[in-house]
């Protein structure tokens, strides 16, 4: 897979099959329009172009709206898109100035001068241009006059994306990692830097690595304990332009994962906190990407650091049996 960091680093195509979309989880939903996407570029001898937009339009559109909570942030989504076999991600800067583009200027102009688009493969509910006024209706209408054809894909495919998002989301606050796992097609992932904490989980024999999260509208799945597996990079590659080259792990250990306020000690501000299985290496300001397996109980209050130590012992004993260590 090809990436672009906006519309002007693109070359047009000569036969572009183009799908546009934040497509945030690249679910088992995304999943079938991707397929669809595939599909027609085979019929036709084309190539796959998804162009989706960073920040996320909603944080332009309504900067005072705090609520927006992405399933991916955006190497975890670009990383899951080439796994899906895309040929090129255009992940294009999102302004107000794009967004009052008419619907006719938007197609004149992105689809078919910046992308060369030959066929499009969109939703029925799909909106764009100013005040989301553009329609599948002005596409079909405009198709001729532009030279490109429009596949819609069907309204119950665009229903499962609705469910499938909404589920996952759901199912994270809640804790239901099997759940979420389920609707995504693999495991729920935070991605983060390790930095230096203030120790405790050292002092009471559980050294954790605390994760400084990169995306601030990250969703954070409910407080409590997890099983999960860590793969560890000392340098992963941000996004770039240029072919994407998965990152590969310098390791790979299970562990389990905490995500609270640390009632015991008084805590005031989340906190998340990662500890290694037979793991004693240093990992300071390495990645983490961290998969979440298992959920494993609620965050709670001990009336003592002796009484949680015993709990976390539990909790290992839990994580251990779970992964057969």
């Amino acid at each position: 897979m090809k990436i672009y960091k906006s519309l002007d680093e693109f070359e047009p195509l000569s036969n572009a099959i183009v799908t546009i979309g934040t497509f945030d989880g690249v679910h088992i939903g995304h999943q079938k329009i991707l397929s669809k996407l595939r599909e027609c570029a085979a019929e036709r001898n084309g190539e796959t172009i998804l162009l989706t937009f960073f920040p996320h339009p909603r944080l332009i559109i309504n900067p005072d709206d705090d609520n927006l909570r992405l399933i991916n942030d955006i190497e975890e989504k670009t990383h899951r898109l080439a796994l899906s076999g895309i040929d090129h991600l255009i992940i294009t800067p999102f302004t107000r100035d794009f967004s009052n583009q008419t619907a006719e200027e938007y197609i004149s102009n992105v689809l078919v001068g910046r992308l060369g688009t030959k066929q499009i493969v969109i939703g029925y509910d799909h909106h764009f241009g100013k005040d989301r006024q553009g329609s599948i209706k002005d596409l079909k209408e405009l198709a001729e006059i532009y030279d490109y054809t429009v596949e819609q894909i069907p309204e119950q495919d665009i229903e499962d994306v609705a469910v499938s998002s909404t589920k996952i989301r759901e199912s994270l606050i809640k804790g239901d990692i099997e759940t979420a796992n389920k609707y995504l097609g693999y495991p729920f992932e935070l991605t983060g830097t390790v930095v230096r904490g203030d120790q405790i989980g050292r002092e009471i024999g559980f050294p954790t690595a605390n994760l400084n999260i990169h995306e601030a509208h990250k969703l954070i799945p409910a407080y409590g304990i997890y099983a999960v597996e860590v793969e560890i990079y000392a340098n992963m590659s941000t996004v770039h332009t240029g072919e994407y080259i998965t990152p590969q792990p310098d390791r790979i250990a299970k562990g389990m994962a905490y995500i609270g306020t640390r009632p015991t000690v008084d805590g005031m501000t989340r906190k998340i906190e990662i500890n290694l299985l037979d793991f004693k290496d240093d990992i300071y300001s390495t990645t983490l990407r961290v998969k979440f397996l298992k959920f494993i109980r609620h965050d709670q209050w001990f009336d003592s650091l002796e009484t949680m130590r015993d709990q976390i012992k539990a909790d290992e004993k839990n994580i251990r049996n779970y992964f057969s260590l």
